[in-house]
């Protein structure tokens, strides 16, 4: 079994971080292993599973300021990511057909702004509410 210290300088991949931050959950050191992948998070902010491992720990530890402030990094970081993504295409022909086929099939409204919230966003927002009640203490 590999020693998680000595790990933490030697991988460099997503891939070995990953795999050293699962290592350290199974050996029972959170924090260890919040700390890599908090890691894989300012490497790579996109990391969908980084975030969710990361909730789960924060949530076993029971610090739900940090679970909040990594689910509105989360959010936000997702949030930017789509809404690049759904800049509008310089072709007008291919900007109206998108426009149709999204209308036609309920993925956006008359307006054409979207309808649904994509995943994981939709999905961290509910756990939002629910880590803003256990803080509130309501």
């Amino acid at each position: 079994m590999k020693l998680v210290h000595n790990s933490l300088k030697s991988s460099a991949t997503i891939a070995g971080l990953t795999s050293d931050a699962k290592e350290a959950e199974l050996a029972g050191d959170g924090k260890t292993a919040a700390k890599i992948y908090e890691e894989i998070l300012r490497k790579h902010p996109l990391n969908e599973s980084a975030y969710n491992r990361l909730l789960i720990l924060y949530r076993q530890s029971k610090q739900p300021k940090k679970e909040l402030a990594t689910i509105n990094a989360g959010i936000k970081n997702f949030e930017q990511f789509f809404s690049n993504a759904q800049k509008p295409t310089p072709v007008k022909k291919i900007r109206d057909l998108s426009h149709a086929i999204n209308k036609l099939t309920g993925l956006s409204d008359k307006k054409g702004k979207p309808v649904y919230e994509p995943e994981p966003i939709a999905r961290w927002r509910k756990r939002k509410e629910v880590v803003l009640k256990k803080i509130n203490g309501k």
